[in-house]
């Protein structure tokens, strides 16, 4: 199963290694981290009991963005409820969905920091959420444990999946990275500048915007066949009348 499991700014490094330790059990391996506090530390060695092999290929990473670059299936996990509706998958759904996505990309589940979670920024960067179902009068879990449950799910998961046949032509339906349709939103917002849209509450739209590509856009080439549509309207939008009354006024 091509699945990375990702813990962003984690406070504990026991809870790394306690990571670690499941995920071996479980029979997963890629483990990356975004800024831990402290890494490496003994207190994560002694957590790990024996998996030091993954704590020693560790990832380390600035950046969610750069974590998940070369990712084509994002889930993150969060505990509160959040008023911009995205796709909110629970424990079971969500190791069905990476099972299943792992057969075609390279996926990752990721985790947030012990006392907030993943921010909305670092939740957008996701395809979905993953909400584990706890009681609603004590819903404090502790990442190391989060991690455990969905270890153990993906391990059923993979057990009962069944293999898909893989599409004809590999390179036409090759799956959109993370990395790819961060470069598509980057290159929408610099068209857009050039527009009005943007001139309302403009982290808002984008989040929307975001939100709706996601979930239709596939593949590298629909990727590419976006930005080919927004580099045709930067030129046009060079050529504009507006642009040419400012170059009329412009002393030669």
């Amino acid at each position: 199963m091509s699945l990375r499991i990702i813990m962003v700014e984690t406070t504990h490094p026991g809870n790394i290694g306690a990571a670690a330790r499941v995920m071996a059990n479980m029979g997963l391996s890629e483990l990356r981290l975004v800024s831990p506090r402290i890494f490496p530390d003994p207190a994560a060695t002694a957590r790990a009991a024996g998996a030091d092999e993954i704590l020693e290929r560790v990832q380390i990473f600035p950046s969610l963005e750069g974590a998940v670059a070369d990712c084509g299936c994002v889930i993150g996990a969060t505990a509160r409820r959040r008023s911009l509706a995205w796709p909110l998958l629970d424990s079971e759904q969500a190791a069905s969905r990476l099972v299943t996505e792992s057969e075609r990309t390279t996926c990752a589940l990721v985790f947030g920091p012990e006392a907030c979670g993943l921010s909305n920024a670092q939740l957008d960067l996701c395809h979905a959420h993953l909400r584990i179902d706890v009681n609603e009068a004590f819903p404090s879990l502790n990442v190391a444990t989060a991690i455990a449950i969905m270890a153990y799910e993906l391990r059923k998961q993979s057990a009962s999946a069944v293999p898909t046949t893989p599409p004809q032509s590999a390179d036409a339906m090759a799956p959109m990275t993370m990395g790819e349709f961060d470069q598509l939103i980057k290159h929408l917002e610099r068209v857009l500048n050039r527009t009005a849209f943007l001139a309302g509450p403009r982290i808002r739209l984008v989040r929307k915007l975001r939100r709706l590509l996601l979930q239709g856009v596939q593949s590298s080439q629909e990727v590419n066949i976006l930005r080919g549509v927004l580099t045709s309207l930067e030129y046009a939008l060079q050529d504009s009348p507006e642009d040419e009354q400012v170059n009329k006024k412009t002393p030669t």
